[in-house]
């Protein structure tokens, strides 16, 4: 029961995002691939990461990570950015191209906070949220991505 409710959930989310990613083909041509898309998605969720941190996520070689980074840099959808505290080292950072595709996907989602928030007493929202954040910092240890910052 729980398991199609949080399935459920999660492709709504999954068909809201393709929805309005695919509403804006119209207007424009489709650069990302949809490898290049998940590759996004890692990049985004690792916070900054260096190609080395990004490649050892993705579980794939230096050169196909290095590869994949240039493609999504010539696209204009990430930056490297030089380190502050070490200048040898780069940080992939999405650019604003990108983060217009990001923040579609945000908007529903305080869509969906807002109606929880209407929907349920304080208690049950807070609940909620504390149910939420054991699921996804405590249940769900394979996606610890700290291991990929080392």
């Amino acid at each position: 029961m729980l398991g199609r409710a949080i399935l459920s959930v999660y492709e709504k989310l999954r068909i809201h995002f393709y929805m309005q990613i695919f509403s804006r083909f119209e207007h424009r041509e489709a650069t990302l691939t949809m490898v290049e898309a998940f590759s996004m998605e890692c990049i985004m969720a690792l916070n900054k990461p260096t190609v080395a941190q990004f490649a050892k996520m993705m579980d794939i070689s230096a050169p196909n990570a290095a590869y994949r980074v240039n493609s999504l840099i010539k696209k204009g959808y990430i930056k490297k950015v030089r380190s502050k505290e070490d200048q040898r080292i780069f940080h992939l950072v999405p650019s604003d191209k990108y983060m217009d595709y990001y923040m579609i996907n945000n908007e529903y989602l305080m869509k969906i906070v807002h109606r929880c928030k209407e929907r349920f007493s304080p208690e049950d929202y807070q609940k909620l949220t504390e149910m939420l954040e054991v699921i996804s910092n405590e249940l769900m240890p394979e996606l610890d991505l700290n291991q990929y910052k080392n």
